[in-house]
């Protein structure tokens, strides 16, 4: 066996290599969405592999693997996402850019009433390997209609799965596992994370869907955050151990499904749980695994299971006020505070 190269890489490139490689590694696999494609043609100009996309995880996908794998798709959510659903149920093993979460309103009835509930509707005579890339995350300035994080309404529908990769290792990991899934799978990427370095193996290789991690072990209480939140979760684990409190991180990794067990092994151990969300609180993962806590670990706990979340509102586009919509570690440390003070 060829031992592993792990190098560094950026978050950005995460993605852009584990689809280069499960491109190259199957035929089947194509990519479709809106400027993905852009930069191809223009090497008069001087310019090579200059576009892939406004976030640039499609860099030199066209020039590699050509247009009728790469395809720059008209500015109609609803067509591309419903093609590409389409091309999957017949064989293809097919990928949707879908530039923000916020347009998810465009395509709902795509994925809603086709993609979730194919297999199940037609008793599992088809399959529907189809991957949906997509951004999260506010704090760029970028207003209310393309900041917004939305993966609990994902989460809601039977049928559809769902990934956060937190770092540029479970990027790669975790979007080529979501490609060779037989099922739709929805693949968050946060925005803030997009120039975050770190190990890469160069290999390709699988994180399963639906398991969590630890990336702090602790004994004093449990904090679970999603995402870009996972490393607000360390700054103020970091912070709460110079006071004397040994928080324990858990990374969840997935939405749908979400790891229960690792994370009440977990609040079993530390007696207190805060979830780190940055989706708005009515109905969310914050309300859902804090409700899954009381239920099965209440014996344990020594405090009221607890959210941090963004506020029920829109982003704003003002800065000072998109500062505060946003949770950062003060806040994970006072909620801490305030549990830890119960005893």
């Amino acid at each position: 066996m060829t031992p592993s190269t792990t190098r560094e890489l950026r978050y950005r490139e995460a993605i852009n290599e584990a689809l280069r490689q499960e491109m190259e590694r199957d035929e089947t696999v194509i990519i479709m969405g809106e400027e993905i494609a852009g930069g191809a043609g223009r090497e008069h100009l001087g310019i090579v592999d200059a576009w892939g996309g406004p976030f640039r995880t499609t860099v030199g996908l066209i020039q590699q693997f050509g247009n009728q794998r790469v395809l720059d798709t008209p500015l109609s959510e609803a067509a591309f996402v419903g093609t590409a659903i389409g091309a999957a149920s017949t064989g293809m093993r097919t990928i949707a850019e879908l530039m923000f979460v916020d347009f998810v309103g465009v395509c709902m009835d795509q994925l809603l009433n086709n993609a979730a509930k194919m297999r199940y509707m037609f008793g599992g005579q088809v399959k529907v390997p189809f991957t949906m890339l997509t951004r999260i995350g506010a704090g760029f300035g970028s207003a209310a209609q393309h900041s917004e994080s939305f993966y609990s309404i994902f989460s809601h529908i039977p049928g559809l799965k769902g990934v956060v990769p937190s770092d540029p290792y479970t990027a790669k990991g975790l979007l080529i596992a979501a490609i060779q899934d037989d099922d739709p799978v929805i693949y968050f990427e946060h925005k803030g994370l997009y120039g975050d370095m770190g190990p890469v193996p160069e290999e390709p290789y699988a994180i399963p869907i639906g398991k969590a991690r630890t990336v702090r072990s602790g004994s004093d209480i449990t904090l679970v955050g999603i995402s870009r939140m996972t490393w607000v979760c360390t700054e103020a684990a970091e912070e709460l151990a110079k006071e004397g409190v040994n928080a324990e991180v858990v990374d969840l990794l997935s939405v749908s499904p979400i790891d229960y067990d690792l994370i009440i092994d977990s609040v079993r151990r530390t007696h207190r749980l805060v979830v780190v969300d940055e989706d708005t609180p009515v109905c969310s993962l914050a309300s859902d695994i804090c409700a899954r806590v009381a239920e099965e670990a209440f014996d344990y706990l020594d405090a009221p299971p607890s959210r941090v979340t963004a506020p029920h509102t829109p982003v704003p586009y003002s800065r000072p006020l998109e500062n505060l919509y946003v949770p950062n570690a003060s806040r994970v440390i006072k909620t801490v505070q305030g549990l830890v003070s119960r005893g």
